[in-house]
């Protein structure tokens, strides 16, 4: 059955759906050999030969779900020109074509999904599901009541006025400040803008929380797969289709089910535990630079 070459591309793990239309649009996909630069172009994945930069995609890969620990000092992008590292430097381990679901500024760390379906990615990431995204914050200096009120509220940004948040002041000293704000939009670099808008000096910034899912067990520049129930938690909470996902196994795994000759059973890989409401603060003499 033909399908857009963007949802094609999406679940064959290339890249989200968005990316997908910008990578048909650079003329960098074929179909049976012919060039297709047009969005609304359609092909039938099992039977048209469909490439990307003289490559042949595959649509029956295992699906990858994983959930990192990202370091600040990290982009999180597939490549950069300035040569900095990403955040893929990080997953020793994983054969499959994986990309970030969203994105997260270089100088922030905390909770960073990457996947190989396009479909999940794209339903997690689209603002209209609008799924939660706790991040705790630590600012120079002591944060007034009206300041929190104003970010609760929204604030005005040069791309429109921001939806409103949930804001609590977590601790507070002579110098620095740690406030906790959960949004369900994904502007770029929104929480510092927000911050700088009611005149707030971001020294720090993690992501603690995306959707119900923490950082419980991992440590700054590990990561782990998502068990399947995870991972459909997640689809559900931002109203996707339900489809329970099978993860790829993990690779020790891969290689017990090499050496006696199994294949992929669909067992999870990694068994996590599900963040609360609320993801935990980290500890008063935890260091942090400042970040831009």
């Amino acid at each position: 059955m033909k399908e857009r070459l963007q949802k094609i591309l999406s679940h064959a793990g290339v890249s989200s759906r968005r990316a997908a239309e910008e990578i048909i649009l650079a003329g960098r996909v074929a179909v049976n050999g012919v060039v297709v630069s047009e969005l609304g172009a359609k092909a039938d994945p099992d039977h048209d030969t469909i490439t990307v930069d003289g490559k042949r995609i595959g649509t029956d890969s295992a699906r990858v779900y994983l959930v990192l620990y990202k370091p600040a000092g990290y982009m999180t992008t597939l490549k950069d020109p300035q040569g900095r590292p990403l955040v893929t430097d990080l997953l020793k381990g994983i054969r499959e074509r994986v990309y970030p679901v969203g994105r997260l500024d270089y100088n922030t760390e905390g909770v960073l999904l990457l996947t190989n379906d396009g479909e999940w990615a794209n339903a997690l990431a689209h603002p209209r599901h609008e799924v939660d995204k706790e991040y705790h914050v630590r600012v120079q200096g002591r944060v007034s009541p009206v300041q929190i009120q104003r970010l609760t509220a929204g604030v005005e940004l040069e791309d429109g006025m921001t939806a409103p948040a949930q804001v609590r002041l977590v601790r507070e000293s002579d110098n620095n400040t740690w406030l906790s704000i959960t949004i369900h939009e994904g502007r770029y670099r929104q929480v510092r803008r927000m911050c700088e808008a009611v005149g707030l000096s971001v020294v720090r910034l993690k992501r603690a929380r995306y959707g119900f899912l923490g950082l419980e067990g991992l440590s700054t520049g590990k990561y782990r797969f998502l068990t399947p129930e995870e991972a459909e938690r997640l689809r559900q909470s931002s109203g996707g289709e339900k489809t329970v996902p099978v993860p790829a196994p993990a690779p020790e795994k891969r290689r017990e089910q090499k050496a006696s000759g199994k294949n992929h059973d669909g067992k999870r890989a990694f068994a996590g535990k599900r963040a609360g409401e609320s993801a935990p603060v980290p500890g008063k003499n935890r260091g942090g630079r400042r970040q831009s």
